[in-house]
């Protein structure tokens, strides 16, 4: 759970998945045992070439790890919550593509160099770009806001490509010989990476007071967040972002890596700067024009996740019943 407290960075400081140090002996092997697995998936995967790694991970994930996870009737549930008119073929479609396109991102994070090489072909637009180049130039802190659409770290590979390495929030898996391969891959993507905790508050502050370039994601539901909408249903949201957007003086601009028909290419838009105004004002413009680009590419969005889990507000529990 996050802390919910009116500091600016509070709602970003959650508890973490229990540290190796006070792991039981079982909890140890189970997760050695799990990374052993992991890693010898992944190595047979890097074996393929990038062009074939990408959309065989999806395909496993879509036909054969999705149902067994669970991940499909998670998909089920959120959309019968939103969009209930969908019919059962549009659905069935929509639950193979959202697991599709999650296991590609993962992958593809997974796999620093190649994606990395792929980064010069992808295509621009939006008025964000000029307006983050400007402040950069100045030595402005710019927050870039996306959410689990597409694949956002190619919005960090883009920038890093263009010599400005984009910093990032990670949250440690609880598996802990795993992240340390995990958090690894990510570092090459744009540095710092800084894992959510204390420490890492403390490093994202030092980062934006010096007028660093910072990508966070902004669609989870977040313990001692405020109550805003996303589609039109009452949504849990960290302001913390926005809240360190005025502290710091940051230009806060929305971005989106949208995958392209072929599967492994990505068009970048980074929108007009949300203006400065209040933390509730500007994270409901940011749930906004996140939910605007969802409705545009609605299997590209992580559909998985717990986004309108019902929560304890007034020692009443609120929200929708979604599972």
């Amino acid at each position: 759970q996050c802390l919910a407290s009116r500091n600016p960075t509070a709602a970003l400081i959650c508890v973490m998945p229990t540290p190796k140090s006070q792991l039981s002996l079982r909890s140890r092997a189970a997760y050695r045992i799990g990374n052993a697995v992991a890693r010898t998936g992944l190595g047979a995967l890097m074996l393929l070439p990038y062009r074939w790694r990408v959309p065989v991970t999806g395909w496993v994930a879509a036909r054969m790890l999705a149902p067994l996870a669970g991940f499909n009737r998670r998909t089920r549930r959120n959309l019968a919550l939103i969009c209930p008119e969908l019919p059962e073929e549009e659905v069935r479609r929509m639950c193979r593509a959202v697991a599709d396109n999650a296991a590609r991102a993962t992958i593809e994070q997974l796999s620093p160099p190649d994606f990395l090489k792929c980064a010069p072909d992808w295509t621009t637009s939006g008025d964000g770009w000029d307006a983050v180049a400007e402040a950069l130039a100045q030595k402005r802190p710019v927050i870039v806001c996306s959410g689990h659409f597409g694949n956002y770290a190619a919005i960090r590979a883009a920038f890093l490509h263009r010599g400005h390495p984009m910093g990032g929030l990670y949250r440690r898996l609880a598996n802990p010989y795993f992240n340390r391969h995990y958090a690894g891959k990510l570092a090459e993507l744009g540095e710092p990476c800084m894992e959510q905790g204390m420490t890492g508050m403390r490093q994202v502050v030092r980062f934006l007071r010096s007028g660093g370039l910072l990508g966070i994601l902004t669609d989870l539901h977040a313990h001692g967040g405020e109550e805003l909408l996303f589609f039109g249903k009452p949504a849990v949201t960290s302001i913390s972002t926005a809240e360190m957007a005025l502290k710091f003086n940051a230009l806060l601009v929305p971005g989106y890596a949208i995958r392209q028909p072929d599967g492994l290419s990505f068009h970048l838009e980074l929108h007009a700067p949300i203006p400065h105004s209040d933390p509730l004002t500007m994270t409901q413009a940011m749930n906004d024009d996140l939910e605007s680009m969802v409705r545009q590419h609605m299997d590209q969005w992580f559909w998985i996740h717990r986004r309108w889990k019902p929560w304890v507000s007034n020692g009443v529990v609120r929200g929708l019943p979604e599972g």
